[in-house]
Formats: structure tokens, C-alpha cells, sequence
């Protein structure tokens, strides 16, 4: 293995959009996962979902921007004829007006500055795409054994936002090896099995790593993309103090049950946020629906010490999840088999991640991403090439901050809106919504 020009620390969808656009540039990159196989972190746990919705004007372009890359997917990768590619399945998503998202007038305000399309929904069109659904209300959202739990609260759902370009993508594991299989069409070196213990410096600046084998692995950068294990490997660097955002891994459960009885939900559903109950949805393969947690303030955060020891069974917040959305799907039918995903988000303390360099000259992070940046991934990739290359070249980022135009949509924003130095900021969600 020839000495790398950049070591990349994680082979998941992010980790792996990095070294593909970092190879692009002519860099020799080098990444290393301690799995056995490319994305099989917390990406292959994703539910993977491409929306464009968020509360906050640079987070919505973000998305905006990430989109064009899972719609042109072959084109963007560059892979041979015939190879197998992750599938993205545009169907849009429906977002519930609701007293907690603001009636969405800021999401839509950010969309309509972005010429990012969407339509506002009546409760009868709302019924029309999803009959399945009922309108009754039931926030704030409760714990099972509230006495309250499923009684409707007096009022009706009045509208939703849809925003048809959104879907989500079958295989994200699979789109993690596509990007690093692009990236090794490009000279990028990968070595699975591979557990860093430490990160080397010299002369006040990064040296490269060490791994569990006890071998040495040198280059003059280093980037943090270990996803839940990124705390583990900022705390190695030791550049935690001049952060005032810290990650640390959260479980989370997602649950699969089958759609009712007579409605097609793989091929008429949509994904739907919906925080009047604290839930979003999508379809899943097998005419199955996806639910996953909008992170209630009811429910106890469920923290963990490390990214490896942690309870991988389902709890009763499955079942408080699958009844949930049972109040908006009277028939939806709970199996008494658990079936779903046990997985950990790298959660930043407001949410929104962190891509940005650190104290350490030479090590950067790419983390914190919360279960809401799979779908950034390509545009991510991008932008950390662009940062690396930025302050390689002698700028100071935390001062001078990279503005960083996107492609696409040909819009500029200032990448020191995900610096680790920032003000928690409390236009965020506090949840996976970002």
C-alpha cells in the first residue's frame, strides 16, 4: 500500500462521497472501517430517505442541491455499464401542518426561495393520496401508558405540504459501495477490518493513524467520518475543547409492518412527516411500511457510552411507535413479530452536523450527522473536498470560513454554518427533522 495523501476514517455513504470527490481532485485517499465491508455503519441502518424540507434556509439548500446527485446517480458516479446501482424511488413527501413545524411557512418560504417545488395540500387531497389515513389530531404527542394515549384531542389535521421531487433509496449500503467503488476507479485505496486506536501527531500537526494490529499508517490528513464512533476518534485527536457542538451516539428503532389490507403503500404511498403524532413513514420493500420516531420530548433519549455497546433488541419503543401511526392508520395491523432496524445516530448537540476542520492542523470532521444527512452525502463529499483543499492551502476557515458554491443550484453558502464552533443553533428541530 503506497502512503496515502489523506486518510479517511469510515466507509459510510458520507465517508465514501468524500473519497470519491477527494480522488476526483487527484488526492490519494486511503479509508479505513473497522467492518468487514463497505457501509456497514449506520448507513446500512438508514432509512434513507431524500427529502428537501428543513427549517433553516442553508439546510434546505443543502438538500436541495443533494437531490440532483441521487436523481443523475449513474451519470454522477461514472461506474461501467451494468454495474449494480442503489435505486432512488422518487414519491415524494407529505409534511402535516402542525402547531410544532410552524404550519411549515417557513420551510415553504426557504422552498420558494429556492425554486425547490412544492404544493400545499388540502385534508380532502391529503385523503385522496392516502385513504387509508385518519385526520383526527392527537398531539402532543404520549407515551403508551398515559392514560390519554390514542384518544383524539378535539381537533382535525387541516393541510399538508407535499414536496414531489422527495423519495427515498432501496439499498444504502449498497449506494456506500457504489461511491467507493467509483472512488477506486480513481486510484482511492480502502482496507475494511481496520479499528483506529490512535491518532498520531508530530510537531503539532496530524501524522496519521494507529490501528489495532499495531501498524502505523502515516498522511498529513486525517478526516473523521466514523459516524457514531466520531466522538471516540475526536477524543483520540484531542480536539474536543474548542468544540461548543459535541456528538455522541443515540439508538433508535425503526419498525416494519405490513400496509392494511387492500392498499398498495409500496406503489400509492408517500413518505410523511408527521410530528402531530411524532412519526415519519415511507414505504418499504414488500408492500411493508417504514416508521420511524420524530424524537418526542415524552421520549427518554436513549444515550450511549460507545457505538458498540448497546442493546441491538427492540423495546416497547417499537410498539409505541407502531401505535402511533395507528392512530392515523385505524387499520394498519400490528404483527406480533418485531421487525425493523436497531441502529445509532451520530447526533450533534442542535442536530445539524458537523463538517468542518478542528484545533489539530491536518485533522478535520465530517460528523454529527443525526439521521438526517444520508441524503447530503454527494454534496458533502464535495464540500469537504473543497474544505480540505481550502485550508491545505494555508486559509484559516475558522476565521475566513469557505463559501462554497453549489453546483446545481448555483447557490453560495458559508460553510461556517456547520462549523464545531457555532452557537447551538435554535432555529434547528432538536430532532432527526434537523
Amino acid at each position: 500500500m503506497s502512503q496515502p495523501d489523506a486518510i479517511i476514517i469510515g466507509t459510510g455513504v458520507i465517508g465514501a462521497a468524500i473519497a470519491f470527490e477527494m480522488a476526483k481532485g487527484g488526492w490519494k485517499t486511503l479509508s479505513l472501517d473497522r467492518n468487514a465491508q463497505v457501509g456497514h455503519g449506520s448507513t446500512a441502518g438508514s432509512c434513507a430517505i431524500i427529502r428537501m424540507h428543513y427549517s433553516t434556509f442553508d439546510g434546505t439548500a443543502f438538500a436541495w442541491e443533494g437531490y440532483h446527485y441521487w436523481r443523475d446517480w449513474a451519470e454522477y458516479l461514472g461506474l461501467p455499464d451494468g454495474a449494480d446501482l442503489a435505486q432512488f424511488r422518487e414519491t415524494g413527501c407529505l409534511v402535516m401542518k402542525t402547531e410544532a413545524n410552524g404550519h411549515l411557512s417557513k420551510h415553504m418560504k426557504y422552498s420558494a426561495e429556492l425554486d425547490c417545488p412544492f404544493e400545499e395540500w388540502s385534508a380532502e387531497r391529503i385523503l385522496d393520496r392516502l385513504p387509508i389515513y385518519s385526520l383526527d389530531s392527537f398531539a402532543p404527542a404520549k407515551r403508551m401508558d398515559d392514560p390519554a394515549f390514542g384518544q383524539p384531542n378535539g381537533s382535525k389535521m387541516q393541510g399538508a405540504v407535499f414536496w414531489p421531487k422527495a423519495g427515498y433509496v432501496t439499498d444504502p449500503a449498497l449506494s456506500a459501495q457504489n461511491l467507493m467503488q467509483a472512488a477506486m476507479q480513481r486510484g482511492a485505496q480502502v482496507l475494511t477490518g481496520a479499528e483506529v486506536v490512535e491518532i498520531l501527531q508530530e510537531g503539532g500537526k496530524v501524522k496519521g493513524v494507529r490501528l489495532a494490529s499495531g501498524e502505523e499508517i502515516h498522511a498529513p490528513v486525517v478526516i473523521n467520518v466514523a459516524g457514531p464512533g466520531s466522538s471516540i476518534i475526536n477524543r483520540m485527536a484531542g480536539v474536543l475543547d474548542d468544540m461548543t457542538i459535541e456528538t455522541r451516539p443515540l439508538r433508535q428503532e425503526v419498525v416494519h409492518v405490513p400496509a392494511p389490507e387492500g392498499f398498495d403503500f409500496e406503489r400509492q404511498g408517500t413518505i410523511v412527516s408527521d410530528s402531530d403524532i411524532a412519526c415519519y413513514c415511507r414505504p418499504e420493500h414488500g408492500n411493508h411500511i417504514l416508521i420511524g420516531s420524530e424524537d418526542p420530548e415524552c421520549d427518554p433519549h436513549q444515550w450511549c457510552e460507545d457505538d458498540v455497546h448497546y442493546n441491538h433488541d427492540f423495546t416497547d419503543q417499537w410498539t409505541t411507535q407502531a401505535m402511533r401511526y395507528a392512530q392515523r392508520v385505524p387499520s394498519l395491523g400490528i404483527p406480533s413479530r418485531m421487525r425493523g432496524v436497531v441502529d445509532l445516530y451520530d447526533a450533534s448537540t442542535d442536530w445539524i452536523p458537523i463538517y468542518d476542520t478542528s484545533s489539530l492542523p491536518g485533522f478535520y470532521m465530517a460528523c454529527g450527522t443525526s439521521g438526517n444527512q444520508y441524503k447530503n452525502a454527494p454534496i458533502a463529499g464535495k464540500m469537504m473536498a473543497a474544505l480540505v483543499e481550502y485550508c491545505e492551502g494555508g486559509a484559516d476557515h475558522d476565521a475566513r470560513p469557505l463559501q462554497f458554491e453549489l453546483p446545481y443550484i448555483k447557490r453560495t453558502i458559508d460553510v461556517g454554518f456547520y462549523s464545531r464552533k457555532r452557537p447551538i443553533n435554535t432555529e434547528s428541530s432538536f430532532s432527526v427533522l434537523g
